[in-house]
C-alpha cells in the first residue's frame, strides 16, 4: 500500500472517492440519475477548478490561498459589473475575466519571487484585498440576467457544460506536460538550487505558476457564476481553503515536486462527494466545515509520512 502511494500519490485520494461515491449511492440511489449529471458536474467544477488553481504553486514549492477569493472575485466581476455594464457576451467577457485573473495570479507570483515575500504572506494579503474587492463591487448578491453561462450548468446535448470548463483546464495542462515548463516546474520544488544549477530560471518559472494558478481561478470564477447565476462575494472564505486541502489529499506535497492534476481531481471529488454525504445525513453546515478541516489534516500527514521519503516528480 505505502509502495503504491508513493509510485502515484493520487491513489489514497481515488480510493477514498470511490467508497464515498458506493455511500452516497447507498443514501441516495438517484444521485448519479443521467438527468441529475449535468446539475452534478456544475456543483463539482468550482472543487476541481480551485484545487487546480492551487497546485502549480506548491508544486513549484510556493503556495497560494489565494486562488479560491480570486475565483469568487471573478463571480462577482462578472456578474456585477460586466453584465450590466454591457459587456456579459461570451467574447468580450471571457477574454476580460481571464486577462484579469491571470494578471492577479502574476502579481501574488511577482511578490514572492521577485519582492521575496514569503509565499503566505503574500497569498494571505492578496486573499484580503480580493476578499475586499468583492465585497466593494457586490456587497449584496445581485441576480445574473439571462446570459450564455447558464449553460455551463446545464447540458450542451449529450455533453455537460460542466466537462467543458473542467476539461479545458485538463486539456492545458495535458499540453504543458508536453513542454519542459512542467519538468521545470517540479525540478524547482523538488530543489530550487538544483534547478538552478541545472539552467532553470526559478524566477519566471515560479512566477508562470502563479499566473497559471490564476487563469484556472479565472475559469473557476465562470463555472461559479453558470451554478449560483449570483455574485456571491459571502463565498471568498469558503473557497479559500478548499483548493490547497483537494491539492492535499490528492497527493500534491506541500514541498514541492510531486503532484499533479489527476490526484487533485480525485481530491476534490473528495471533498464534494464528502459535502454531499453529509448534507444528505442532515448534518450542521458548521459540522461540514469541521470535517473539511480534519480532510486537511489527514492529507497533510499522510504526506508527510508516507509520500515524502521518496520526493520523485509525478506529472499525472
Amino acid at each position: 500500500m505505502v509502495r503504491l502511494l508513493r509510485r502515484h500519490s493520487w491513489a489514497f485520494a481515488c480510493a477514498l472517492a470511490i467508497v464515498l461515491l458506493i455511500v452516497n449511492l447507498a443514501v441516495s440511489p438517484s444521485f448519479l440519475a443521467p438527468d441529475r449529471l449535468p446539475a452534478t458536474l456544475a456543483t463539482l467544477a468550482p472543487f476541481v477548478l480551485v484545487g487546480f488553481a492551487s497546485t502549480p504553486a506548491i508544486l513549484s514549492g510556493g503556495i497560494d490561498i489565494s486562488v479560491g477569493p480570486l475565483a469568487t472575485f471573478i463571480n462577482c466581476l462578472f456578474v456585477a459589473v460586466l453584465l450590466p455594464a454591457g459587456l456579459g457576451d461570451w467574447f468580450t467577457a471571457i477574454p476580460l475575466l481571464l486577462v484579469a485573473s491571470a494578471g492577479i495570479g502574476t502579481a501574488t507570483g511577482l511578490l514572492v519571487t521577485v519582492v521575496r515575500l514569503h509565499p503566505v504572506v503574500a497569498s494571505t494579503g492578496m486573499l484580503f484585498v480580493l476578499i475586499g474587492l468583492s465585497i466593494t463591487i457586490s456587497k449584496n448578491p445581485v441576480s445574473a440576467p439571462a446570459n450564455w453561462s447558464t449553460g455551463l450548468a446545464g447540458a450542451y446535448g449529450w455533453l455537460p457544460g460542466a466537462a467543458l470548463t473542467i476539461g479545458i483546464v485538463a486539456l492545458a495542462w495535458f499540453l504543458l506536460r508536453r513542454t519542459a515548463f512542467v519538468s521545470n516546474l517540479l525540478a524547482t520544488g523538488e530543489s530550487d538550487v538544483s534547478a538552478y544549477g541545472a539552467g532553470v530560471n526559478i524566477t519566471l518559472v515560479r512566477t508562470l505558476a502563479y499566473t497559471l494558478g490564476g487563469l484556472f481561478a479565472g475559469v473557476g470564477g465562470v463555472a461559479l457564476s453558470a451554478l449560483l447565476q449570483s455574485s456571491q462575494s459571502s463565498l471568498a472564505s469558503t473557497y479559500a481553503l478548499l483548493g490547497l486541502a483537494a491539492a492535499v489529499l490528492g497527493g500534491t506535497a506541500l514541498g514541492g515536486g510531486k503532484g499533479g492534476l489527476l490526484g487533485t481531481f480525485f481530491g476534490a471529488l473528495v471533498l464534494y462527494l464528502l459535502q454531499q454525504l453529509l448534507t444528505a445525513t442532515g448534518v450542521q453546515p458548521s459540522l461540514v466545515q469541521f470535517t473539511f478541516g480534519l480532510v486537511l489534516v489527514t492529507g497533510v500527514i499522510l504526506g508527510a509520512t508516507l509520500l515524502s521519503p521518496r520526493r520523485t516528480g509525478s506529472m499525472a
